[in-house]
């Protein structure tokens, strides 16, 4: 009798292979996790469920002026952004954050806050229009302007639980294998390793959250209880109502349980043999054209106190890195981010995304690889390169995802 091990493609994610005289059978990992877009993670207990069902009620919940939203902000609840394919997940065209920075070279990007900061917000309550601002605009000292997706936050709680040292051993941002790839992790202004945004600048989701409640709703929270200005003027007293902080510490941490105990969805159930065997394929041609140099199939999280969240494999294809990715694709900088360089995209889901790329340019999966550049022009040529079949059965990989 015939036993072999490897890995394959099969419906939950990344797999244990065994051949037994000549069969291939495909096994999830014990630990991986999975489960139905919006849904809690498996495993947590009776508290944390609760905590995880109060935040997305309030993840849900639509803010008025009174209670604080604004004077200026983007939205008016998280999940306008975050709602497909269900609370967590994307926005939809139209909804794209509009951002700004001045770049002076490497180590030195401007996220301009004297002139109200990078995040360039679209909208005004009543109060702020009667004084007839509308929203704020792009500051003239802006040498670079962007649009960024809202990311879904679907597994988001298991990628802030993997290790740095997990991240770290990936980096290489002096090329030393020559391999044309030079990733190099995002840290916060306090030298912290960054996971989190589209250019690495967020260390945990706590932080994720109250930065989102303050630049997208124009919230004041309890790590900030001051309002953001007006392109750097302070804010007309008489339009902002609600006292401050306007959202309390509970608030926050209920809405950053919702986010940590979100699973990351399940992978497409093949529709047959034959797309099994297709998408198997497209996995093996995906890892063969050097797509998973940064891609990285998946991460184990550290020992926690948390079950739910405790040595887990999470399939999130990406090193959570800052590569350059050429000039098609820069736009702003970040605060260790050259404007070319972006944190590699995380791919679990990837299926329920109705674009791709960090701005939704793309609603064509061929034409988003064919976009990128920079460290992963190598990639992107092989694929180029690689007759419509094969691009055909990578691409159904990526939609098994």
């Amino acid at each position: 009798m015939k036993v072999g091990y490897g890995l394959c493609a099969n419906l939950r994610g990344v797999a244990l292979v065994v051949v037994v005289g000549g069969f291939t059978a495909c096994a999830p990992h014990a630990d991986a996790v999975y489960g139905e877009p919006g849904a809690p993670l498996p495993g947590l207990d009776g508290a944390e469920l609760a905590e995880f069902l109060a935040g997305a009620v309030l993840f849900d919940k639509v803010f008025t002026p009174e209670e604080g939203l604004g004077p200026l902000f983007n939205e008016n609840q998280c999940s306008a952004c975050h709602t497909d394919p269900a609370s967590g997940g994307t926005g939809g065209s139209g909804e794209e954050v509009v951002k700004a920075t001045r770049y002076e070279g490497p180590g030195a990007c401007d996220a301009l806050s004297r002139e109200g900061g990078e995040n360039i917000r679209k909208q005004a309550t009543p109060l702020m229009r009667a004084h007839g601002v509308e929203r704020e605009t792009i500051p003239p000292s802006a040498t670079e302007r962007g649009e960024f997706t809202a990311p879904p936050l679907f597994g988001l709680g298991l990628v802030e639980a993997i290790p740095d040292k997990a991240i770290l051993a990936r980096e290489d941002p002096d090329d030393s294998d020559a391999d044309g790839i030079s990733g190099r992790p995002g840290r916060t202004a306090d030298g912290r390793l960054a996971r989190f945004s589209r250019k690495a600048e967020v260390a945990t989701l706590l932080e994720f959250i109250d930065s989102a409640l303050r630049f997208e709703m124009g919230l004041t929270t309890p790590l900030k209880t001051e309002e953001e200005t007006i392109n750097g003027m302070p804010v007309p007293p008489e339009t902002d109502p609600a006292p401050d902080p306007e959202v309390d510490e509970r608030t926050v941490a209920l809405l950053t349980a919702f986010v940590r105990f979100l699973t990351p969805p399940a992978r497409a159930i093949p529709r047959s043999e034959a797309h099994r065997d297709s998408v198997a394929t497209g996995q093996r041609l995906f890892d063969g054209l050097g797509c998973t140099a940064c891609h990285t199939p998946s991460m184990r999280t550290a020992p926690s106190e948390i079950p739910a969240l405790d040595r887990k494999t999470v399939n999130l294809y990406s090193d959570l890195l800052l590569h350059d990715m050429g000039p098609a694709l820069a736009d702003v900088c970040g605060f260790t981010a050259t404007p070319a360089e972006l944190r590699t995209e995380m791919l679990m889901g990837l299926r329920h995304r109705p674009f791709f790329l960090h701005d939704g340019r793309s609603f064509d999966l061929r034409e988003a690889i064919l976009e990128h550049g920079g460290e992963a022009q190598r990639a992107r040529d092989a694929f180029s390169g690689s007759g419509w079949l094969a691009q055909e059965y990578v691409v159904m990989f990526l939609l098994s995802l």
